[in-house]
């Protein structure tokens, strides 16, 4: 038997192939459910004791070197068939389609990049907030409306009172907690509120908002740098008002409004056909707030605003529907390819 496998052996070594069909010829022969391999798997429970493990040894070797042979036959084939001359290198490559930021992303950028000319670092903050960085610390009291399950997404939690964070705000009352004046600082990220969804609101969106603490910080300060923010966002000719406002962490508050860039101040849905676009709100940071967070309101005072992203988006690309931005209809993100 043992001879039978060497004259196998020299086969499987000396065997050459010019096609597939001689290739799978030659595998049924040695390695086929009827092959010789399987014969020899049949004799061999006739083999002595004494010599089972040789000659087993040399079976498997003999199987391997063929499936070895094999392989190699198939490689040198595929080589072989594959001319280089039949190739057109002069042709194009597949085209490749290339994706692009969504526009949510190229807005907050440029806002980002927009306040780090004149000094604001960035920071964040988690988006499952407790009630004190996300209500108490900012002077939101008790009965606030805010507090509503209306307008609310609350966590269960089995420590203390936890909520998906309803505005960045929270990230400053952080800041300023860890920090010592000065302080300029934006606080990008998403926020939750349980809002009916149209085409001027949404359960979640994104936010920008701003801090700046120092001495003799006036609303002079502020409204310069609204400014320079609006004309940096929309063109040198951009508009802007303020109007007076509430809100329980400043003292005054304002809301600003940009001339609207969707209907050229004309008049749209968007605008309500006022000609103007609330997109942000700010004010004074209450003594309070600065007193809850360890700043000597004495000493120190700021401004803070905030901006919805989504908002100043519809007014940069005149979208007229903010549903678009979370929807992910190719047709609409392709449009920002140029804007990548």
């Amino acid at each position: 038997m043992k001879g039978k496998i060497a004259e196998l052996l020299n086969e499987v070594e000396n065997f050459n192939a010019d096609n597939q069909e001689q290739i799978e010829a030659f595998r049924i022969k040695i390695l086929g459910s009827k092959g010789v391999l399987k014969d020899l798997f049949a004799d061999f429970k006739i083999v002595p004791n004494e010599q089972k493990k040789e000659v087993g040894q040399l079976i498997n070797e003999l199987k391997e070197k063929a499936q070895e042979k094999i392989n190699e036959l198939k490689s040198n084939l595929i080589t072989t068939n594959d001319k280089v001359d039949d190739i057109d290198l002069s042709r194009p490559g597949y085209p490749t389609p290339l994706g692009s930021r969504h526009p949510i992303s190229l807005v907050r950028k440029e806002i980002i990049d927009i306040f780090s000319r004149i000094g604001f670092t960035v920071s964040e903050g988690p988006e499952i907030e407790d009630d004190w960085h996300n209500f108490s610390a900012l002077n939101f009291p008790p009965e606030h409306p805010a507090r509503d399950m209306q307008d609310t997404f609350f966590v269960k939690s089995d420590d203390k009172e936890m909520a998906l964070r309803t505005h960045t705000s929270s990230v400053q009352v952080r800041i300023m907690e860890n920090s010592k004046p000065p302080i300029r600082t934006l606080s990008p990220g998403r926020v939750y509120r349980n809002e009916a969804i149209s085409a001027r609101a949404h359960c979640f969106f994104h936010q920008v908002e701003g801090l700046y603490i120092a001495e003799k910080v006036s609303f002079a300060d502020l409204k310069q740098t609204l400014l320079y923010f609006a004309k940096e966002m929309f063109g040198e000719k951009t508009e802007i008002r303020l109007r007076p406002s509430y809100f329980p962490f400043t003292e005054p508050s304002a809301e600003m409004d940009v001339s609207c860039s969707v209907c050229n101040s004309k008049g749209c849905n968007v605008c309500k056909y006022t000609g103007f676009l609330e997109i942000l709100g700010c004010g004074m940071v209450d003594p309070s707030v600065l007193e809850n967070c360890g700043i000597d309101s004495k000493k120190y005072s700021g401004f803070a605003f905030g901006m919805g992203v989504e908002r100043i988006a519809m007014l940069k690309y005149k979208v007229n529907d903010l549903r678009l931005y979370s929807e992910g209809d190719i047709r609409f993100l392709e449009q920002f390819k140029s804007a990548f």
